[in-house]
């Protein structure tokens, strides 16, 4: 049953220097419920999250847990309190360099009331407990740092739930999770909702919302613009209000490719997995969808040259392709925007300009010097035509939105000509509006490369793909062109029960 607010926030504000963030910003949380928000790329989200969550102080406001003043001096400080948050910035959550039960039982051994020996029997016995509640299965030796990055988010989500949290605070949980994995995580939301905790829900996933939310609450410009609530939600209203327009749906005008540029021939990426072929030509977009983990950041890394395949061959405009470093591919016109911004994308101290020449900065200086009117002239140009929400390309990259930093990483491989562009799940943590300028963009900017692009949204495959192709086991088991699809027999084979080819 659905109690009164337990948590309340009203009339929050926050400036960095002459940018109003957050301005009045009211919102209740109810004791068992889920509240989701929903808010475009910069409209101030993060900052909301991170002044509860004690990392920011507020300018003004008041926040209330339980009917008592909260006002947290640190991010231990909130977790006491009983608000925990799990970012949407993995490495914030997790000790990279601990194995994974450390990680799980870390704030147990640190603080008030922890043991005075490390007893590694101990954490392994707790590290257990508090996986089991979540159901996750996972080796509590391994090092966070060589795990993938789902499993990476999953030891972030159950370190959090072992706090027994009053509220909880979840920001995009299921970006990098398999559709098993979110329903893992789904289930233990409902069981935590059931048992009174008050939880906030940051997502852009339909899927997530339709799922889980008894209230949407859409924040635009830093002010709360809508409230959505009862049994039948306005999906379309809080998006509308998130975006301060009528956002008109996807639509493709498929073209078909003048020249192959890429083909792949009886490739293997695992010494166990199928061949399989693959061309991909000038001019279409080509999207790769399926499952977490079936192989397609294999297949991104093996054509970027940063890992090699088991067997067979790639050719690129007609001549043999076998790069050995990343920088080899990049030489050849294979460029990749990685899938993990923040371990393989970003500077965070650097400024705009100074992220997107990065990889190209022999391209833009002469004897050693590099011209900065040319780093500051590319960036400008991304900055435009992606919309990127900043003051200038001087800003340094943490001050932006996730969404933003994204526009930068995919800016920065737009900004020289490529022959073959890899886009490893570029909408990752982005809104729809931004999600539509960047697919817009490379879709105005296709001609003379081949794109293809890594989703495992497969309603972002649709707004963007003239092709789309289908991965399990790491291998291609359907290729479907993006006009009348047979929806059903795409899910078939994106849920593995295709007819496999001998």
């Amino acid at each position: 049953m659905v109690q009164e607010a337990v948590f309340r926030i009203e009339d929050l504000r926050k400036s960095f220097g002459p940018i109003q963030v957050l301005d009045g910003v009211d919102l209740d949380l109810r004791a068992g419920a889920v509240t989701v928000l929903m808010g475009a790329n910069g409209a101030g989200k993060s900052t909301l999250v991170r002044i509860v969550s004690g990392v920011y102080d507020r300018d003004a406001g008041r926040i209330m847990l339980a009917g008592k003043p909260f006002s947290p001096s640190s991010p231990a400080d909130a977790i006491r309190a009983g608000v925990v948050t799990v970012h949407q910035n993995i490495n914030d959550g997790v000790a990279a360099d601990l194995d994974v039960a450390t990680n799980l039982t870390l704030d147990r051994l640190s603080g008030k009331g922890a043991p005075l020996f490390f007893n590694p029997r101990r954490v392994r016995r707790e590290a257990k407990a508090v996986a089991d509640r979540m159901g996750l299965s996972i080796d509590f030796g391994a090092r966070i740092n060589d795990l993938s990055l789902a499993d990476r988010q999953m030891v972030a989500i159950a370190r959090a739930m072992a706090h027994e949290p009053k509220v909880l605070i979840l920001d995009e949980p299921t970006s990098s999770l398999s559709s098993t994995e979110a329903e893992r995580l789904f289930e233990v939301v409902e069981r935590l909702r059931a048992r009174g905790v008050a939880i906030l829900y940051i997502s852009h996933r339909m899927s997530d919302i339709r799922r889980l939310a008894d209230t949407i609450v859409s924040l635009r410009d830093g002010r709360i613009t809508g409230v959505f609530e009862g049994p039948a939600l306005d999906y379309e209203g809080a998006v509308n209000a998130m975006l301060g327009k009528t956002m008109s749906a996807g639509h493709v005008s498929v073209q078909t490719a003048t020249a192959p540029v890429l083909s792949a021939v009886n490739l293997k990426l695992t010494p166990a997995s199928r061949p399989f072929s693959l061309t991909l030509g000038d001019g279409e977009v080509v999207a790769v969808t399926g499952l977490v983990g079936v192989g397609k950041s294999v297949l991104a890394e093996t054509l970027f040259g940063a890992r090699a395949p088991a067997s067979g061959t790639i050719t690129l405009d007609g001549r043999a392709f076998a790069p050995k470093t990343t920088r080899q591919a990049i030489e050849r016109g294979v460029f990749l925007v990685a899938k993990d911004r923040g371990a393989n994308g970003i500077v965070p101290g650097f400024n705009i300009y100074e992220n997107i020449s990065l990889p190209f900065l022999k391209r833009i200086s002469n004897f050693g010097i590099t011209n900065r009117r040319s780093e500051r002239d590319l960036a400008r140009s991304q900055i435009e035509g992606l919309g990127v929400v900043c003051r200038s390309e001087r800003d340094e990259m943490h001050t932006l939105s996730g969404g933003n930093q994204q526009k930068v990483m995919v800016g920065r491989w737009l900004t020289q000509a490529s022959r073959v562009l890899i886009l490893d799940e570029p909408f990752q943590g982005v809104d729809i509006s931004a999600r539509r300028d960047i697919a817009g963009k490379l879709r105005a900017s296709a001609a003379g490369r081949a794109t293809l692009v890594f989703l495992t949204e497969l309603d972002e495959a649709f707004e963007i793909a003239d092709r789309i192709l289908v991965m399990s086991e790491h291998t291609i088991v359907g290729e479907h062109r993006n006009a009348d699809i047979n929806v059903d027999t795409l899910l078939a084979e994106i849920a593995g029960q295709h007819q496999m080819v001998g």
